[in-house]
């Protein structure tokens, strides 16, 4: 069932990639999720405080939000999709109202996280939906939880494909790279992270960053700024900046699309955000070749199509979800 918005008849191209004009120019016209300063709902995780969004009711979906953003990053989806499912959606830990724990963060801590959610929490099958890092995130828990994910939809994902001709291999350090080179340049990072994570905590710098990544900037608003600026207030938030800044950013290379995707067996629905600056549609499209059983549509939006232009995805997810909900039901988890 591969298609993309090339095969849709021209009706429906025209509502997706259409004028920005119609129901943009409206944004606090549409059904929002209110915003709780206490947040929602808490579960327990390995110790760890995990809070999350629960609406609805019928067949699961679990929203997965991208880097430094949180569950209330799906403000304008989860109204929408609750009349028709049972919405979840998490903050992944170290983000949003999640415990900012120290520890070391890898891609399989936020995929055990989203597994044993499923398990503890949804307890049936369900469709996975992530945005960037959210998006790395539900495609290992995908190939982790197998036949117990109906479908994954993915909107501006991370993840970079392997690649044979830039592949090293470590080598042993020297004494001096060891013992000197090393904690300098671990010094160092931390001069300038620390300094990069005052700056990146600034309501301004906040909504600079925003804009730059939202072609439409309408829905730039004080909510979504309140909802990344509060989290910073953690007084754990700065060690876990730049424990993500340096770990994860450099041992993600460990995890390839490639290799997540060889191991996925459910549809797949990409909803992208062409102008994103940061995640073009040539990704899109490689996902696409590589795994036959994916559904594209192409949005003129930037990295968070979601919250940009959330009537497009909501109805992009409507089409979508009955295609792979509508099959027999699987057994509970």
């Amino acid at each position: 069932m591969s298609t993309s918005c090339a095969t849709l008849p021209n009706s429906v191209k025209l509502e997706l990639f259409g004028s920005r004009s119609s129901a943009r120019l409206h944004p606090h016209s549409l059904e929002k999720l209110p915003f709780k300063p206490e947040g929602y709902n808490y579960w327990t995780w390995r110790d760890r405080k995990i809070h999350y969004v629960v609406e609805g009711e019928g067949f699961p979906i679990v929203l997965i939000h991208g880097f430094g953003a949180s569950a209330f990053h799906w403000r304008y989806n989860i109204p929408v999709l609750a009349k028709n499912y049972k919405v979840y959606a998490l903050d992944l830990l170290g983000f949003g109202w999640s415990e900012k724990a120290l520890i070391e963060y890898d891609a399989l801590v936020w995929r055990d996280q989203v597994v044993d959610f499923m398990r503890e929490i949804v307890k049936e099958p369900a469709v996975l939906v992530g945005n960037s890092l959210g998006g790395f995130t539900a495609l290992v828990a995908a190939a982790s939880l197998q036949d117990q994910v109906k479908g994954v939809i993915l909107l501006n994902s991370a993840g970079q494909f392997g690649d044979a001709t830039t592949a090293t291999t470590e080598s042993e350090q020297t004494v001096l790279q060891k013992f000197v080179v090393k904690p300098l340049k671990e010094i160092f990072q931390r001069v300038v992270l620390g300094f990069l994570f005052w700056q990146a905590r600034q309501p301004s710098r906040i909504e600079s960053v925003l804009k730059s990544v939202y072609i439409n900037a309408a829905n730039v608003d004080d909510y979504l700024i309140d909802s990344i600026t509060r989290p910073a207030d953690d007084p754990n938030a700065g060690e876990v900046y730049y424990r993500l800044m340096t770990r994860f950013m450099s041992n993600q290379r460990k995890y390839t699309l490639d290799n997540v995707l060889s191991q996925l067996s459910c549809p797949l629905l990409l909803v992208w955000g062409d102008l994103d600056p940061w995640v073009g549609p040539a990704k899109a499209l490689r996902i696409k070749e590589f795994y036959p059983n994916t559904s594209l549509v192409n949005l003129q939006a930037g990295h968070c199509p979601h919250d940009e232009v959330p009537e497009l995805v909501n109805k992009a997810l409507l089409d979508w979800l009955p295609t792979v909900t509508s099959a027999p039901s699987l057994q509970p988890l």
